[in-house]
């Protein structure tokens, strides 16, 4: 019987499919989370629940309202997680051998994390920027070419990358806290790192859960960088457009204070938790099934 491991084994090139597939699983998992951070939702959009929010959004707003602005977050999600995985894989690999000689090391995969999310989040933030103004409520926008105009006419290029700092200044620590925590729980729970599906899915879970939590407050400054909420930045007499992360930061304080960084957590880790552990556990099952095919052909 071919038995493989794991920790080593990976094909870049074949692990594109992989990739792929993986990334648009997890954008399969949409929560309301955009609106549930909202600084100051309109009165018919305020939500005291994750379950509230759906249940409120399609009964109101029809049942394909939860997924409007999905469309172009699995068209950026496609090329920008093969770019990710493959960065992560290939770094992961050179530092670990640099670290430990060819063990585990925590610290490469933080820094493979990392340095993949700069990748990812280069193509993936225009994404964000469309699709969360397509799930405001109210919002102006009829489809996505429709927002990309606009936005592109009134505000400019650069409106697309307004949170871009913000993204990576969020994404970088959870995607080191994110690798770090699924390579912890596989140490634990699956320590010869074979292909075990149950493993793979109860870590990826678990590791999208603390990431997700612990950044929340990142989350929250990107979504008001991104959406430019009109009523919460009159509230404050702010005028034109919000930019900076440190303005985003004192902006909420003021609306909400300490406890307005962690809207939507439920939202965020709800929805973390499952993307993780489907994106984790396809993109274990293709890496495993590639790398026996290539290690069968090889064999015969």
């Amino acid at each position: 019987m071919l038995e493989i491991s794991m920790s080593r084994a990976s094909p870049h090139g074949s692990l594109l499919l992989s990739h792929v597939v993986a990334s648009l699983q997890g954008c399969c998992s949409w929560f309301p989370k955009t609106r549930m951070q909202s600084l100051q939702p309109d009165p018919k959009a305020q939500y005291r629940s994750v379950y509230e929010a759906l249940k409120k959004i399609v009964l109101t707003e029809g049942f394909w309202r939860p997924l409007r602005g999905i469309n172009v977050t699995m068209l950026g999600a496609g090329p920008a997680h093969a770019m990710y995985f493959a960065c992560y894989e290939k770094m992961k690999k050179s530092l670990s051998d640099t670290f430990q000689h060819g063990g585990n090391s925590h610290l490469a995969n933080g820094i493979a994390g990392s340095v993949a999310t700069l990748l990812h989040d280069a193509v993936m933030n225009p994404a964000e920027v469309v699709k969360q103004r397509m799930q405001m409520f109210n919002s102006p926008y009829k489809s996505v070419l429709a927002c990309i105009r606009t936005v592109q006419k009134t505000e400019g290029f650069g409106a697309f990358y307004r949170s871009y700092t913000t993204q990576l200044t969020m994404n970088v620590p959870f995607q080191a806290i994110h690798f770090i925590t699924y390579e912890f729980m596989q140490e634990q729970i699956n320590p010869h790192r074979e292909y075990n599906p149950r493993s793979h899915i109860v870590s990826g879970a678990v590791a999208g859960a603390v990431a997700a939590a612990a950044t929340t407050p990142l989350d929250v400054c990107k979504t008001l960088l991104n959406t430019q909420e009109n009523m919460a930045l009159s509230s404050v007499n702010i005028s034109g457009h919000l930019t900076g992360m440190v303005n985003a930061f004192k902006t909420i304080y003021q609306l909400g204070g300490v406890s307005g960084y962690f809207r939507g957590v439920q939202a965020r880790v709800i929805y973390q938790m499952p993307s993780t552990a489907i994106a984790w556990s396809v993109y274990e099952f293709f890496k495993y099934f590639l790398t026996k095919h290539k290690l069968e052909k090889r064999a015969s």
